[in-house]
């Protein structure tokens, strides 16, 4: 039977799952592959690249067919799976030339300024969505249904659509305007209606429905074919961080972009699970090697009376002590990352973490790209010496002063660099953002907890920020530190080459937090003071446990 136009996806849906219905899954991709397509290519900047997410959506799609819920709303499904699929290859994606090309294509594409600034930022906002006000979003302006049907398809009458759609238009307002794109909401609906959905290239629909009918051996061989078209910029699978990048990058807090998060903690506890499972392996040969050592000094000890077995066992012995202290020497990291491609993807991670810390101070600099990518370079570089610094310090078990010398020592070396590369004028400015960065990442994380109107909440985050500004440098001036300490713990990495150290740092941001906490109950309510003081004690929690995590990883096996 034909579908026809009148046919619900869920009904299409059911039709090939239940009957084999090719006419149905068809009729499906012709409905979406614009939405599907259009975000793919927002987020690869590729066409190519984004007809194989798009052509992998709908393969997910055929597969999952007769195991998902008849409420589903299919836009918003695809719409999660394209981001999911894309992301998978834009993490992938590491040109800088391939990615400012595209990026210089799309431009052409599209001259409409406005649209320009809202495009690459759009998937994004999208994501800070509560989920509800996403599908409104999605049902209302990327596939321009009436109220009537958004209405119909989210369970609710066409007033209650409305408002639905109202309210998260404003939230994506306000979302775009955290990120300096300010527009009225006429223009933002009437922007995303002309531009957020474009028709996919003549004949990929029925490319994609051939493909996704095929099974599961296509499948498999379409996700082949978009690694093999990227392998000249593509990272290794195995990523190995130590914790680092999630420690650099967020550690200390709750993720800085809730809906990105997500994806990055499945990541890093991947991660950290195939890490523990090497560090297992190294402390088992560990084992193997003492129980050697043992058996054979006990063999020894039976066969004093035969000297040249006696001869014999002790150069075993000795060949299997100095075995043993050589695994032991080693850590966990410096052995994974013994292999050049691995430490490379390591330290592409960290310069990850740095853009994302660094980016709104680049933004203020107005820093060509040019001098952006040397920026973010410089700074990745510093953390893999750094992490060479801690694992030597580790090693030779370093008081704390020693490792508080060859620390300063470092900074001022790197410091020295950032000046060449930036100026005293620049330097300054880095030093400045550098010694806030508590009450920055504390204010912006803390943001979502806050209550009452829009100015209200922009009063009380400034308050906070303040608050956490002045109490972090008073902190420091109390404890004669340098004012550019870095009070966050995992930002000052020397607190992994000593616990001391780290005792003293996480003791000094707990008494900022405590002296805020009482300074913030003349502006916070009762509600949101309890929420900033669970806000605290997670702060410690998590910067405690990326301390004690990456010690582990960065330290000798054997004590």
């Amino acid at each position: 039977m034909l579908p026809d136009m009148s046919d619900t996806d869920m009904e299409l849906l059911e039709r090939h799952a239940r009957h084999c219905d090719e006419d149905a899954f068809a009729a499906i991709v012709q409905r979406h592959l614009g939405l599907v397509y259009s975000a793919a290519l927002r987020q690869v900047r590729s066409p190519e690249l984004a007809e194989e997410v798009s052509q992998s959506v709908f393969v997910d799609l055929a597969r999952n067919a007769v195991r998902l819920r008849r409420d589903t709303i299919l836009t918003a499904w695809l719409y999660q799976v394209t981001r999911r699929t894309a992301i998978d290859v834009i993490r992938r994606e590491v040109s800088r030339q391939l990615r400012e090309q595209v990026a210089s294509e799309m431009n052409a594409m599209n001259a409409n300024t406005d649209w320009t600034q809202i495009e690459p930022l759009l998937d994004e906002a999208m994501l800070e969505l509560e989920e509800t006000d996403r599908k409104a979003v999605l049902l209302r302006y990327f596939e321009n249904k009436s109220l009537k049907e958004v209405g119909s398809m989210l369970g609710t009458t066409d007033e209650a659509a409305r408002k639905r759609v109202n309210r998260a238009v404003d939230c994506l307002r306000e979302v775009l305007a955290k990120r300096g794109v300010t527009v009225g909401a006429s223009v933002l609906t009437a922007i995303i209606s002309a531009n957020a959905v474009h028709a996919a290239p003549v004949g990929l629909s029925v490319t994609i429905s051939t493909a996704a009918l095929g099974g599961g051996t296509l499948a498999a061989t379409t996700v082949a074919t978009i690694t093999q078209s990227i392998a000249m910029t593509t990272l290794q699978k195995t990523f190995v961080a130590a914790a680092l990048l999630a420690a650099v990058g967020t550690a200390t807090y709750e993720a800085r972009q809730a809906a990105n998060q997500s994806a990055q903690n499945r990541e890093l506890e991947q991660r950290q699970t195939s890490l523990l499972g090497q560090i297992q392996q190294l402390q088992l040969e560990r084992d193997a090697s003492t129980q050697r050592v043992a058996s054979l000094t006990k063999e020894l000890a039976n066969v004093q009376k035969a000297p040249s077995e006696v001869m014999k066992l002790r150069g075993q012995v000795g060949v299997l002590r100095q075995e043993k202290d050589d695994l032991g020497k080693a850590s966990a990291l410096s052995k994974i990352t013994a292999d050049p491609a691995t430490r490379k993807a390591m330290r592409d991670q960290q310069k990850m973490g740095m853009q994302l810390i660094y980016g709104d101070l680049m933004g203020r600099m107005k820093l060509s790209s040019e001098v952006g990518e040397k920026f973010h370079d410089l700074l990745a570089d510093d953390v893999m010496d750094q992490i060479d610094l801690i694992t030597q310090s580790l090693q030779d078990k370093a008081g704390t002063a020693e490792v508080d010398r060859v620390f300063s020592a470092h900074e001022a070396a790197l410091r020295d660099k950032l000046g060449a590369l930036i100026g005293p004028s620049g330097l300054e400015q880095y030093d400045e953002y550098s010694k806030d960065i508590l009450g920055t990442l504390t204010a912006a994380q803390f943001e979502s907890s806050l209550t009452g109107e829009k100015d209200a909440k922009t009063e009380k985050k400034q308050q906070l920020l303040q608050a956490m500004r002045e109490e972090n440098h008073a902190a420091l001036a109390a404890a004669g530190l340098s004012a550019n300490f870095q009070t966050v713990p995992m930002l000052n990495l020397r607190n992994i080459a000593s616990e001391e150290s780290a005792e003293k740092n996480l003791s000094l941001m707990d008494g900022v937090y405590e002296r805020v906490e009482a300074r913030a109950a003349s502006f916070l309510s009762a509600d949101e003071l309890t929420a900033f003081q669970g806000f605290r004690k997670k702060a410690l929690e998590n910067s405690r446990s990326a301390l004690l995590m990456n010690r582990k990883m960065m330290a000798p096996i054997v004590q």
